[in-house]
């Protein structure tokens, strides 16, 4: 008869190849949340932060350190300014749409966020995420040893720990199941290094994935990556294009490579470099590339890059300028 005073022993649930939270991220974490809902509860959309709008959907530059909630509960404000405006020029009435989010970003990261003005429209764009009709290029700074490679493929499984946190899993773990009743999905990235200490690797922004999927070597996740704790950290601009749609795909990759994202403390990244202490994470929306759900016309939104992207672009520059400067008259 077995002895009902030993406690049950757990399932057979996969063991996560990513490393837990540090313990220094528990009290970060709650004082970055508390300074987002301070800056949140301030924000106001303008027009600067508008990068398209038609009369189906209207695409924003998402501020770093603020929540997508407040982002969209901003909208209605900026709308009817806008309709106020052309209804006294008696151009249009006011009406105000349904609005709906398209697409989340996490807390502090910025970049393209997409807001539809219809229940209808929201359905067709948010299946057009769901079905992967949607191309995502990402910019982040990240420190860590410079990879070998110039661009990679990394394949994993992604799911969530017995303490519910987001880990990388082994590409071999996709399906078993989790904690919770969940089970290990998918998960796929392409990167591709910009710039090593400001050293460009690349001038232009790719236009076509498919031209490129050949050059690049894949990684699949099977073991723990070795990672050297006591190999140089070099300062590294990479361009990532999520092929999955997993909550902290890129952070988790980045993770996984060597190459955490600065300022992550979920996920291993530095926050003291340089002498500056960060407050967020270095990561941006840079692109999406989608059809419009309406019109059928290819539709390509693209915000700015933030300064913390230039700057790790102008040391190259900066020694062009002072090489040619130091040039002698003809």
């Amino acid at each position: 008869m077995a002895d009902s005073s030993k406690p049950v022993t757990g399932e057979n649930y996969p063991v996560p190849l990513s490393p837990p939270l540090p313990a220094i991220s528990k009290n970060l974490e709650l004082a970055r949340a508390m300074a987002a809902c301070s800056k949140s509860s301030l924000f106001s959309l303008s027009a600067c932060d508008v990068i398209y709008e038609d009369e189906w959907l209207i695409a924003v530059n998402k501020p770093q350190g603020v929540y997508c909630e407040s982002v969209l509960a901003s909208v209605p404000r900026f709308l009817g300014d806008s309709a106020m405006a052309g209804a006294q020029s008696g151009e249009i009435k006011i009406s105000l749409p349904e609005l709906h989010l398209a697409n989340r970003l996490d807390r502090d990261t910025s970049g393209v966020m997409v807001i539809t003005k219809s229940h209808k429209v929201a359905s067709k764009l948010v299946k057009a995420f769901t079905d992967h009709k949607v191309s995502k290029s990402y910019i982040a700074f990240c420190v860590g040893s410079a990879p070998k490679w110039k661009k990679i493929i990394v394949k994993s499984g992604h799911g969530r720990s017995k303490f519910g946190v987001w880990r990388v899993y082994a590409a071999a773990d996709v399906g078993r199941s989790l904690p919770g009743g969940s089970v290990v999905r998918d998960m796929e990235t392409s990167f591709e290094v910009l710039s090593v200490n400001g050293q460009n690797t690349k001038e232009e922004p790719p236009e076509s994935r498919k031209d490129e999927e050949e050059e690049e070597e894949t990684i699949v996740a099977q073991s723990k990556s070795l990672i050297d704790i006591d190999a140089r950290k070099d300062e590294i601009l990479i361009r990532a294009r999520p092929r999955s749609g997993r909550t902290h795909q890129i952070r988790l990759h980045s993770q996984y490579l060597g190459i955490p994202i600065v300022g992550d403390v979920k996920y291993e990244g530095v926050t003291e470099w340089n002498g500056k202490i960060y407050d967020s994470h270095e990561l941006h929306a840079e692109s999406l590339y989608f059809v419009h759900p309406v019109t059928g016309i290819p539709l390509k939104l693209q915000a700015p890059l933030p300064s913390w992207a230039t700057q790790a672009l102008q040391p190259q520059q900066q020694e062009v300028n002072s090489a040619a400067s130091l040039k002698p008259m003809p």
